[in-house]
């Protein structure tokens, strides 16, 4: 049977017993917030750096987001992620079918605005006029002609089922197609300076070949191309999902990755130390035994709000930083969107 003292000790005991694994628990993670004062402090303390910050690999290009001209419906993505695509390849179609018709309609008023003008004869500087006009006219329906051709080499090359010399091929025709076009748009100006208006046919036809070009534009506009040569990073759209301009997220990032950059997060108080040319090391956690070598690009003029976390970071809300570009030496083996840490180099030798 239990004394009054033995019923008063044994409360007693659990509580200290509770508090003994309470402080127990505590002290890994004392001594874990220890263990990374000390890694900061050992970094700031080594001569060798003037200051270390976080940030994240990117293509040389940047992050090229490429979103929708007009409101449509997507109709076809003909590339995939890591697609290597030249600077004005298709990526996505948007759906044109109403277009199409208004295209259609536009091409049979020329042919008829083109028949009345043509039974209407001209002499002098009114027939060199319409020779410019209709050479210009064959101008841009070669360039539409060219396009479509390297876009069929384009998806050609997509399925294994092409040459490069095809592709080679094609882009020069579409670049001939341009420059001839430049040309005779140039010979039309200048001999629209010396020449009097064109009679009412003339005049019905160039409405009309306008009115197709401007049918033909927006039909351009229903296809994404790429602005850069690159590799395709990510695609945010699938066939039959609306589009719209501006959107949330882009419809393809594209970048050129032949070389990386490292857009770091500088601490403001750091601010003073960096300049332009200097040398860093980016060290990676996925290949910590890794060094690439780099230079410091740009220094933003803005300080902001940091975005970045680095490892040794719990709380960005009273954290300002300017981003500081940083071009590496080599690729190695670091990804796009990895996260890193920019060494800073000092440039005066350690004691």
């Amino acid at each position: 049977m239990a004394t009054p003292r033995h019923k008063l000790f044994l409360p007693v005991a659990v509580g200290v017993l509770a508090l003994v694994i309470a402080v127990a628990a505590l002290v890994p993670r004392r001594g874990a917030r220890d263990a990374a004062g000390a890694t900061g402090a050992a970094v700031t303390q080594d001569k060798r750096w003037q200051a270390v910050a976080p940030g994240r690999v990117e293509p040389a290009s940047g992050e090229i987001r490429i979103a929708a001209p007009v409101v449509g419906r997507v109709d076809e993505v003909l590339v995939k992620v890591g697609d290597a695509v030249f600077a004005g390849e298709p990526l996505i179609r948007l759906d044109d079918e109403e277009i199409q018709a208004r295209l259609l309609a536009a091409q049979a008023q020329v042919a008829l605005r083109k028949r009345a003008r043509d039974d209407q004869p001209a002499s002098g500087g009114a027939a060199t006029r319409r020779k410019a006009e209709d050479a210009v006219a064959d101008g841009e329906r070669a360039l539409v002609e060219a396009r479509s051709a390297l876009d069929r080499a384009a998806a050609a090359r997509r399925v294994g089922n092409w040459w490069e010399a095809d592709t080679d091929a094609a882009r020069a025709t579409l670049t001939r197609a341009q420059d001839q076009l430049k040309e005779q748009k140039d010979n039309l100006r200048r001999i629209e300076t010396g020449t009097p208006l064109p009679r009412q046919t003339d005049g019905q036809l160039s409405i009309a070949r306008a009115e197709l070009l401007g049918i033909a534009a927006a039909i351009e506009k229903m296809t994404i191309r790429a602005p850069i040569a690159g590799t395709v990073l990510q695609i945010n759209a699938k066939a039959g999902e609306p589009a719209a301009p501006p959107a949330a997220q882009p419809l393809v990032v594209l970048g050129d990755i032949s070389a990386l950059r490292v857009r770091a997060e500088l601490d403001e108080r750091d601010f003073g130390k960096i300049k332009v040319g200097q040398r860093v090391l980016v060290r990676a956690l996925a290949f910590r035994e890794r060094e690439i070598a780099g230079q410091v690009s740009s220094i933003a003029p803005i300080v902001q709000s940091g975005r970045i976390t680095s490892r040794d970071q719990r709380n960005l809300t009273d954290v300002n930083v300017a981003e500081v570009i940083v071009d590496l030496v080599e690729r190695g083996p670091l990804a796009v969107g990895m996260k890193v840490e920019v060494y800073f180099r000092s440039d005066a030798p350690p004691p």
